[in-house]
């Protein structure tokens, strides 16, 4: 029994599923040292582990892509089917698919850490693995079951043609901003599906590691009629786009005359983030003001809660996902907390939300 979360309670039990050695040894030695982690083994691919699993029930597992016999996305697909369970991804921007990690986080995993380089680099991020198996683990009884009801809701839900026949709207100086974390690539997805392209700029921060925000973009950019892309430093914020804040840098928005710009900032990580969203809820509420609306979406923690109140407070419109639709009610519930929101809304409501307040009509 170990003292986290506030509560006595049974260790984690973390299996680690990846093809190199190095790896196994020493994120097992050094997850080992967190009183609140046990692992409990180790695999070298998807075949031994699926016996570990069904031998040791495992509370969180650690998973690799690129492994032999089976990759770890064909794994993830049927271990998701079959024993749903929460799953870490640590692994590396791949040459064979660079939109693994994407794939991975659609089928279900629960978060993603990036491996930077060589398999020693896991030294460097044993901390941030360690922190998303505890958040995996806090919310596991409810996020597997929470995530398929969504998928299997959002499916069934069509398009509302009301997004999509639109009139021309007065858009000067506006601008749309959506923070999310856990289960907010399901969201994006969604509300990017549904609404139009001439839309004001939208900037997004995706709570995601440097690396995959990039390929992030391009797939809402496959799915959407907008102009989707990661952002750039000091890029004018144009209508019908949509930035998404590159992983590893905060992203602010500024203004020069008339115009918007984007800046990547390095620095100390915010809620745990980087990027965070309550850097650039801050940074919109100060620039923008009353021209803001800003949506909250599903996620662990609390980031964005206080940089969405700054915006309701400085006149720009709030939402937050509601309970019900979001896979993790951390980030919604804790502006909730605060009444940082002028509305709660499930997830499809959220794109004929975002029309209307373009249209006058909220």
């Amino acid at each position: 029994m170990t003292e986290t979360f506030g509560i006595t309670m049974n260790k984690i039990k973390v299996l680690i599923v990846d093809d190199s050695a190095i790896v196994r040894d020493v994120l097992s030695d050094k997850l080992s040292q967190f009183p609140y982690i046990d692992v409990i083994g180790v695999a070298q691919d998807p075949f031994i582990a699926r016996d570990k699993i069904v031998k040791l029930n495992p509370d969180v597992i650690t998973l690799d892509i690129e492994m032999p016999k089976m990759d770890g996305i064909t794994f993830l697909e049927k271990l998701m089917r079959y024993f749903p369970i929460p799953v870490i991804i640590v692994s590396s921007v791949t040459a064979n698919d660079k939109n693994a990690a994407i794939k991975a986080l659609e089928l279900g995993a629960f978060d993603v850490v990036n491996k930077p380089g060589g398999s020693l680099t896991v030294n460097d991020i044993y901390e941030e693995i360690a922190y998303k198996i505890k958040n995996a683990y806090q919310v596991k009884d409810s996020y597997i079951s929470r995530q398929n009801l969504i998928k299997s809701n959002l499916l069934q839900t069509k398009k509302n043609p009301s997004t999509q026949i639109i009139n021309s709207f007065v858009t000067t100086d506006k601008i749309i901003a959506i923070g999310s974390s856990t289960g907010g690539t399901l969201a994006l997805e969604y509300i990017f599906k549904n609404l139009p392209a001439n839309l004001p700029p939208i900037v997004v921060v995706q709570h995601m590691p440097e690396n995959y925000t990039k390929q992030f973009a391009i797939r809402l950019n496959e799915l959407s009629q907008i102009n989707i892309k990661e952002a750039e430093d000091g890029e004018i914020l144009t209508n019908g786009n949509v930035y998404i804040a590159k992983g590893g840098n905060h992203l602010i928005i500024e203004r020069k005359g008339s115009s918007l710009f984007s800046k990547l900032i390095n620095g100390e990580k915010i809620q745990f983030q980087k990027p965070s969203v309550d850097v650039l809820f801050n940074s919109l509420a100060k620039t923008c003001g009353k021209n803001v609306i800003a949506a909250l979406l599903t996620g662990m923690g609390k980031d964005g809660a206080e940089g969405l109140l700054n915006i309701k407070n400085n006149g720009g419109f709030t939402i937050i996902q509601d309970e019900e639709s979001s896979v993790v009610w951390g980030m919604p519930k804790a502006a909730y907390d605060i009444g940082a929101y002028n509305k709660i809304l499930s997830l499809n409501h959220i794109p004929i939300n975002i029309v209307n307040f373009f249209s006058n009509s909220i």
